[in-house]
């Protein structure tokens, strides 16, 4: 059944396009290489296949999409060496909001910090990888957040979107969860002690940590 309460064309209809084709993929729905055909889109969403073309064009500019000449479009695959890269690139950017968050954020935020570093704590306890890689998630989402840096959050953004697949495999990968639980507490002890040099070497130690694991 295709999607109700929205127009079939115009902008409007793309944008929606865009919001549900970008969770599908980052949800997993729509696995890397999966094929896009737009005739079967086109029915799914209830708009034109120009809507779905502009939508695709939209969705490979954020990274998510990659277009083969005489071949149509598909969900791209970022390898490793792409993971890699777009890590080092999160360095740069984490780094620079966590040293603002150290230095700007209040109380409450820095409380809201260490109450997802215990969290985080009982999730490895727990042996649940899964709850531990999404309160990572949001321990970065606040820090970033908190920073009001929003250019770097908007970048930041694009960039973690494309490493959606890696990011599941290295959660469930043994022994990752406790050691990245080491270096997030490093980070959010930093934060609190109001230490914008600290937490910016702490964020570059956790990316590094992901990226030796990315490699492995």
């Amino acid at each position: 059944m295709p999607d109700q309460g929205h127009p079939s064309s115009g902008e409007q209809a793309t944008q929606h396009v865009v919001a549900q084709l970008r969770q599908a993929i980052l949800r997993g729905d729509m696995a890397p290489a999966q094929e896009l055909v737009e005739d079967e889109l086109a029915e799914r969403f209830g708009v034109t296949r120009a809507g779905i073309r502009a939508a695709l064009i939209d969705l490979e500019a954020q990274g998510l999409v990659e277009r083969i000449r005489n071949r149509g479009s598909r969900v791209r695959v970022v390898t490793v060496e792409e993971a890699v890269a777009i890590t080092e690139c999160r360095m740069v950017l984490e780094g620079l909001c966590a040293a603002k968050t150290a230095a700007t954020a209040d109380d409450a935020q820095l409380d809201r910090l260490a109450e997802l570093g215990r969290a985080m704590t009982k999730a490895v306890a727990d042996g649940d990888p899964l709850t531990y890689s999404r309160l990572s998630q949001e321990l970065h989402t606040r820090i970033q957040e908190f920073s009001g840096q929003r250019t770097a959050v908007a970048l930041l953004d694009r960039l973690n979107s494309q490493l959606v697949r890696h990011r599941f495999q290295l959660a469930l990968r043994p022994g990752r969860s406790q050691r990245s639980l080491i270096e997030h507490l490093a980070l959010i002890e930093a934060i609190r002690a109001r230490k914008p040099e600290a937490a910016e070497a702490a964020v570059r130690t956790h990316l590094a940590s992901v990226i030796e694991a990315l490699r492995g």
